[in-house]
């Protein structure tokens, strides 16, 4: 009972660089996870309308900035997925 939502190889980068920070810059997530503009915003899109994630835009001095961070019920989805994961993994050494 994997979360299908955040199982994908992309939005689980997401949603952990997200778990261990208050919040991220669009950039630095980006760069982070080697993602393009276009995929990152698909994929947080995705986790946005799921209330995963909140998305923040601002312009500081003249330049767009977009902060990302997660949302309670994104943090409670993300430590679930924890739970089950650590459940299927503790099955499979058995």
């Amino acid at each position: 009972n994997l979360n299908a939502v955040i199982h994908e190889r992309v939005r689980l980068g997401i949603m952990s660089m997200l778990a261990g920070a208050r919040e991220i810059a669009f950039t630095d997530l980006k760069a982070a996870l080697q993602l393009t503009d276009g995929n990152l915003s698909v994929h947080m899109r995705i986790l946005e309308q799921k209330g995963y994630v909140a998305i923040e835009k601002s312009f500081v001095l003249r330049k767009p900035r977009t902060m990302l961070r997660l949302t309670r019920p994104g943090r409670r989805a993300f430590e679930d997925y924890l739970g089950v994961l650590e459940q299927v993994t503790k099955a499979a050494r058995r």
